[in-house]
């Protein structure tokens, strides 16, 4: 089967396509570098003819409200004027759960605009809302750090390892187009400052951390159910702690 995978260099992507091309599916990696565009719509005729399955990975270039905006509107209409005329039997797409609870972000904004074109599209599709991911971890500490303190709030996290947001990936770009959002997440559930204080002893960062309920997630506030999955989400089977045990060792 021709799959082309849509951001297939990234995080994800690399994975995904690696676990596809392994089952000897033939992919097509759809990026800049390959001569595929979304955003102006170079190389999507040749990259979707006699393609299958496509899935979207592609991120804005940033979180700037109205690029991300600008970017998911027009990469939207490109990809599905393309995906029709090539005859594509069915989309999918990762996007982040709480996406509806954090509209006080225009990136999230764009996002929901995102989801709304892939329903409205036509094509039988699967979003797939995922929680963070572990690799995101040293990001996070970044964004919650002023002078040598680090405050993050006790809001509740499931954060999920990026290997087995490929591995669920795989199955949904596999199996039928579910025409709904599906939720994935990590196996554990505890406040985001015991997930961040466990990231911070592992990797031998004596910055001093705060449980702060003011804290801001990258500007948002959050609460209990913002960034944590609703009932019967699929579950990856790494735990943060295993995970944290695989990572390169800094020197």
């Amino acid at each position: 089967m021709k799959i082309v995978v849509i951001g297939g260099t990234g995080l994800i992507g690399s994975k995904l396509t690696a676990k596809l091309k392994a089952l000897h599916h033939e992919v097509v990696v759809a990026v800049p570098s390959t001569g595929v565009n979304t955003l102006t719509g170079e190389g999507l005729d040749q990259a979707f003819a006699d393609a299958e399955v496509v899935v979207d990975l592609a991120n804005s270039p940033n979180f700037e409200d109205e690029v991300a905006m600008h970017f998911f509107k027009t990469a939207g209409a490109n990809i599905f004027a393309a995906e029709k005329k090539a005859g594509v039997r069915y989309h999918v797409a990762l996007s982040v759960v709480g996406t509806s609870r954090m509209l006080a972000s225009g990136y999230f904004r764009a996002k929901q605009e995102q989801e709304r074109i892939i329903e409205a599209s036509g094509i039988p599709y699967t979003i797939v809302h995922s929680t963070q991911f572990f690799e995101f971890s040293a990001a996070i500490v970044g964004a919650a750090t002023v002078g040598d303190e680090v405050r993050v709030p006790p809001a509740a996290f499931q954060p999920i390892a990026a290997e087995d947001v490929a591995e669920i990936l795989k199955d949904v770009t596999l199996g039928d187009p579910q025409n709904k959002i599906i939720e994935i997440a990590g196996p554990e559930r505890k406040p985001q400052d015991e997930f961040v204080s466990t990231y911070m002893q592992a990797t031998g960062d004596k910055r001093k951390l705060h449980r702060d309920v003011h804290a801001l997630y990258f500007g948002i506030a959050l609460n209990d159910e913002t960034l944590v999955p609703g009932p019967n989400p699929r579950l990856g089977k790494i735990r943060f702690s295993d995970w944290l045990a695989s990572q390169p060792v800094k020197k």
